[in-house]
């Protein structure tokens, strides 16, 4: 998921593969405000002032907790 990028530089993104899913998670640390919402094949993440639109594989699941985006995509 290459659209990932887009949340900039100073984010932690890192990619993990288990045998039924693959898990993106994107670090924003905790001290920025942020939210996420799933709307069929897209992850929409707001960061501030800021908002990101990912494309996604439709039934994916997005949260974030502590700061940190997960988006769990089954294989």
């Amino acid at each position: 998921m290459t659209a990932l990028k887009e949340l900039g530089d100073d984010v932690g993104l890192s990619r993990h593969e288990y045998d039924d899913e693959v898990v993106f998670a994107a670090d924003f640390g905790p001290e920025h405000d942020a939210s996420v919402d799933v709307l069929d094949d897209t992850v929409i993440v707001v960061v501030g002032d800021e908002q990101y639109e990912l494309e996604i594989e439709e039934g994916a699941r997005a949260f974030i907790k502590n700061g940190v985006l997960s988006i769990e995509v089954d294989r």
